[in-house]
Order: structure tokens, then C-alpha cells, then sequence
């Protein structure tokens, strides 16, 4: 395996790549690798002939200096995961590689992009864009893989793909959730929770789907405050948002007919520090149900 800082040489070595005939696949990942990432490279590594992960912990997604700051950062580990997996490359640029001059470019793709996590984190998927379409420019990936932990973020990453032309030159490959056996979703926030909080966080999934049998016999916003009401309940959990939408467009609805593909969105604050979790659950079973 490769490991490449240079935006030249790794476009150098991908064009050697292509000559020889082999398709690209491109995980991209903010670094803190963990098994849900590894999913994705092994994904892309059995369906093409070069897998590029690019290890870089992007600046201008984030709203909050804290949360950067706190972000865990293992390139050594994460190079040896990459490696593990089969991956042949990783790029790890630095901020001035990725922006040799400041990223002035606008994204905005309503709803998609200013409900939930765009309304609750100003700029943070602007900065999700700006991102990923250099990396798609940079590697110009047959493929590129995006776990459904981030599921608001595969769509606008889809919206951003048609915007920039890469539609017909890009797939964006969807891969599930992994998650611990007591639930949690892996995320590479759960290595900042203390053993106590680490103890709680599986309540948020356990919550959820409760919700999915409990939304069977209840109205959209009765389900809603049993969930919010649930996991409020447990001592360290705090529900910042939990939004109950259509799961194409990303719109709340009201009643459960209001769409064939209803999701439950959630994020919420753990411990005392306190660290960001995210989660979701399908409700369309349910709907199907009544």
C-alpha cells in the first residue's frame, strides 16, 4: 500500500492506474478509522481494481472550533487498517495541499442540505462539499462509498454530484451501518466517551426501534415524543433534534401516508463534555403495517 500527500504524485499514480484498465473506488473518511470504515474499504476493494481512502480531517465542515479540536486523529492506525483491508491507497494531504488558497465556493441544495444537521450546523455542509467535490476532481472515482450512519449527508453528497457534472462519471455506492452488539452505531466519536458514557449511548438505538413497533399503533408525533421522551429519560442524554421526514426529500411529515419511505432522524448529546452522537431508523415497515 501507498501512501500519497501530494495531489500530483496520487493523480501521477491513478493515471497509471486507468491505463492498465482498472476502475477507481474512493472511501472518503475524516481519519479515526473503525469498522464501519472498514466495510466500506473492503466494499471497494472487492468491486474495483484500485481503492484510494483519503485520510483528511476537513477544516471547513466543521461550525464548531471545539469539535474539531476534540476529533481523534490515528494516521499510523488508520494507514494500517487501509492495509489490512486491502486497500492500495491513502491520501493524506494537508490543509494547505487541500486548500492552497481559501474555498469560497457556495453549496446549497434545499432541503436536503438546511433541514436537520444544515440547520442545526451552519456551514457544515457546505464544507462537506466543498470536500468531496475536490476529492472527486482529484481521483475521479468510478465509485465512491458513504456509510448510511451520515444518511443525510449521502443526500446531499447525491445532489452535489449532479451539480458538478460527476453523475455520469461517479456512483455513489450506499453502505449500511455498522453497529456494536449492543447497537451503537460506529462512529468515530465513540472513542471520546468515557467507559460511563460509552455505557449509556446504546439507549439512543434501543429507543428507535422501539419506536418502530410503538409508531404501528401511534400517530407520526405521538411516536415522536415517545422517542424523545425515551431517551431524555436516561441521565447523560440529551436529544438535540429528532425529526420524523420523508426520506427523499428530507421534509417532515405529519401523518404516516404522507410518504411511502418515512425515516426517524436523531441526534443526540452524551455525557458531560458533552459529544454529538447521530442515528436513524427506517419507519416504512411500520406505515406498511397499519
Amino acid at each position: 500500500m501507498k501512501v500519497f500527500t501530494s495531489i500530483v504524485d496520487l493523480q501521477n499514480e491513478l493515471f497509471q492506474v486507468r491505463h492498465e484498465g482498472k476502475e477507481v473506488g474512493l472511501v472518503p473518511t475524516m481519519g479515526a478509522l473503525h469498522e464501519g470504515h472498514a466495510s466500506l474499504i473492503k466494499r471497494s476493494v472487492k468491486d474495483n481494481g484500485a481503492t484510494v481512502v483519503s485520510v483528511f480531517l476537513n477544516p471547513t465542515q466543521f461550525n464548531d472550533p471545539g469539535d474539531l479540536e476534540r476529533y481523534p486523529r490515528t494516521l499510523d492506525a488508520d494507514c494500517k487498517l487501509c492495509e489490512e483491508c486491502g486497500a492500495q491507497y491513502v491520501f493524506a494531504p494537508s490543509v494547505k495541499e487541500m486548500y492552497p488558497t481559501p474555498d469560497t465556493r457556495h453549496f446549497e441544495f434545499p432541503p436536503q442540505s438546511t433541514v436537520m444537521e444544515g440547520a442545526k450546523r451552519p456551514g457544515h455542509f457546505n464544507g462537506v462539499c466543498q470536500v468531496v467535490s475536490r476529492l472527486f476532481y482529484i481521483v475521479k472515482p468510478n465509485r465512491a462509498y458513504f456509510g448510511e450512519k451520515d444518511w443525510q449527508q449521502i443526500a446531499v453528497v447525491k445532489r452535489l454530484v449532479s451539480y458538478i457534472g460527476y453523475d455520469k462519471i461517479t456512483k455513489i455506492v450506499e453502505c449500511p451501518i455498522v453497529r456494536d452488539a449492543d447497537g451503537l452505531a460506529k462512529s468515530s466519536r465513540n472513542t471520546l466517551l468515557a467507559p460511563d458514557e460509552r455505557a449509556i449511548a446504546p439507549h439512543i438505538y434501543e429507543a428507535l426501534k422501539k419506536s418502530v413497533d410503538y409508531a404501528k399503533s401511534h400517530t407520526v408525533k405521538e411516536t415522536h415524543d415517545k422517542v424523545v421522551a425515551d431517551i431524555n429519560a436516561i441521565d447523560g442524554l440529551d436529544v438535540e433534534y429528532f425529526e420524523i421526514v420523508d426520506g427523499n426529500t428530507l421534509l417532515d411529515v405529519s401523518n404516516w401516508d404522507d410518504s411511502n419511505y418515512v425515516v426517524g432522524c436523531i441526534t443526540v448529546y452524551c455525557g458531560k463534555t458533552p459529544i454529538r452522537l447521530i442515528d436513524h431508523i427506517s419507519y416504512t415497515s411500520s406505515k406498511d403495517n397499519q
